[in-house]
Formats: C-alpha cells, structure tokens, sequence
C-alpha cells in the first residue's frame, strides 16, 4: 500500500505493523466523521406552497423515512406567497447547509413572469431529484354534454369562447397546459383562475364552470362523489390510480404530456456528497412499497429521478415555459 510504503522505517517492520493494527480503528472511524460532517441537525424544507396541498402532502409522506436514513428529522416549513418565490428566494440566500426547497412547476414558469426577484432561478439553485408527479386532468361537469375528449373539444369548437375551464390559479401547471391543450386542439375556451384546484373543484361540482384542467388529487374527490366526470389524464401513460381514464395523448393528441410536479433543490453551491446522499434518501424512500402506496393514494406518480436527470428536466423546462409564456401572453396576477 502507497499509505505504507511512505511511512516505513528504514527495516520497513514497525510502520507496517503500527498501520495494519491502526486500520480497523481507522476503518470504524471513518463513517462515525462522515456522519458528523452532514447531516448534524435537523433538515430544513421549505415548500412554498399551503400545508394540505398536493406538494406538501408528498413532503410529509416521503421526509419521515429520509430522516431515518440520514439520522436527522426534516422540518417542513410552509412559506407561501407570491408564486412560491417568497419560498424560493428563503433556499436561494441559505448559507447553513441543512435548508432546502420543495418545489414545482412554478420553478420553471416565474424566471418569465416575476419582476424584481432578488435572485435568479437559473443561478441560485442545485437540482436534486424530480420526486413525484401529479397528474393534470380534464374533468367535466355532471350534466356537460361530452363523455370523450372528442366530444368536449367538439363543443368547444361549435360554441367558441363559450366554455368555462376552471384551473388552479394564473399562470400555474394547469393554466399553461389548458393554454397549450387548446392552442393544440385549435380551441377558444374562458380560463376561470382559482386560489388552488380544489376551489376550482368545487365550482365545477356546483355547476357554476363547465370544466377544469387541474391535479388528479384536486378533482378526484368531486368526480368519486359523482359530481363531476374526468374526460383524460396528461400523463404519457395512464395513470395507475384511475386506470379507466385515457390519457390526452392517446385521445388523438400524440405526444402531449403536461403534469404538476415536485421536486428537491438545495442551494448554488450544494456539495456533491451532500446532493447524492439526499438523492439516495430519496430513490429509498419512493420503493418503499408503504410510501409508494400511500403516494398513489393521493394522487402522485413517485419518481425520485437522480439529479443530473433533474436538472437537464428543469432546464428544458425553462425554456419551454418561457416560449409558452411569451407565444400565449400569460402575465402575473
């Protein structure tokens, strides 16, 4: 050994003998200092988005294993406001090493919309994992006249700017996918914003929308209660809890896929090791067969895709989200 070899004694007897009895200390050691570079308390998580939703409900399911993994409990932190960027720029200025950012698709769609953030979206952060998808869906109202994504757009095509389609909020994943839907489906509807999919449910369960482009998890309730019926789901494949509902492309829109998200980000500057050994908490954590289970149950696709996955996805989705925003005109509330 290299490690030998530089501190013989001139016989080349006692320093081998000292080394090989100093490695099993040194070996038992080692793990003991890795674990108390990082973590050395508790994790800090802050999900810019209201405690109940669909992001912050994946959080706390999948957090509680991650901490067991790497020794320390995560805190999840609500910290909403201004499309999440109040959250964001929270992780964009941590310096502490043990704070994180739980975010989504708002990730993406604010560098085009916000003015005067106090960071940059591009700059400011290291992609972790894409944990969970939430599946986009079209639901329709109980008496709306259309069984099929077929016959939907059909009456959106004979009655031009007539149809209301309700969405979780301004410039949110279910406005820019109704925006491209329909920009692909050559279709005129009125976009309805919501403070959140389940408001927007609601309405459409009352009848005072004809539609919503929203979450699985946001409809799921209204349409279960017989209230409200989905048309398909924007997944690439169907989605495993609602079997029954085709997906958007298979309904003759090949290829188009639009979804809610959440995923993992650390601070400019996260170290590799630290960045893997949450990846790794993660890929854990989503196999758990309880943990994928309960994810399922409400409403998410779990991922836990490893970083540099993650990171071409939220590049190219920047970009995307950015020729949506500019070619459909979407501005902030």
């Amino acid at each position: 050994m290299k490690l030998e070899t530089s501190h013989m004694l001139p016989n080349g007897t006692l320093a081998r003998r000292t080394l090989l009895a100093a490695a099993p200390a040194l070996a038992l050691a080692a793990p003991v200092r890795a674990q108390a570079a990082w973590p050395n308390r508790s994790i800090r998580l802050v999900v810019p988005f209201s405690a109940g939703g669909a992001a912050d409900s994946a959080a706390r399911v999948i957090t509680p294993h991650m901490g067991q993994r790497l020794g320390q409990n995560f805190v999840v932190e609500n910290r909403t406001g201004a499309s999440g960027s109040l959250g964001a720029a929270e992780i964009a200025r941590a310096t502490d090493g043990h704070s994180f950012l739980w975010d989504a698709s708002s990730h993406l769609v604010n560098p085009s919309l916000l003015r005067g953030l106090t960071f940059d979206y591009a700059t400011a952060f290291t992609p972790i994992s894409l944990v969970v998808a939430f599946p986009s869906a079209i639901a329709v109202k109980r008496d709306f006249a259309a069984n099929t994504l077929a016959e939907f757009v059909a009456a959106a095509k004979a009655r031009p700017g007539a149809i209301s389609v309700g969405t979780q909020g301004n410039a949110t994943a279910g406005h820019l996918g109704l925006v491209a839907f329909a920009r692909r489906a050559g279709i005129e509807v009125i976009h309805v914003p919501y403070r959140g999919g389940a408001a927007a449910a609601q309405d459409l369960a009352s009848g005072a929308i004809d539609a919503v482009f929203t979450t699985l998890v946001s409809a799921g309730p209204v349409v279960d209660a017989g209230r409200a019926r989905f048309l398909a789901v924007g997944t690439a494949e169907r989605v495993e809890s609602r079997p029954d509902v085709p997906t958007i492309a298979e309904s003759g829109y090949a290829g188009f896929e639009s979804n809610e998200w959440a995923g993992l980000f650390g601070p400019a500057g996260t170290p590799p090791a630290v960045v893997n050994a949450l990846s790794d908490a993660l890929v854990e954590a989503v196999a758990v067969p309880a943990i994928r289970q309960r994810l399922v149950q409400i409403g998410c696709v779990p991922l836990a895709t490893r970083p540099a996955d993650f990171a071409r996805f939220v590049t190219e989705g920047r970009a995307t989200m950015a020729a949506l925003v500019r070619d459909a005109n979407i501005r902030a509330e």
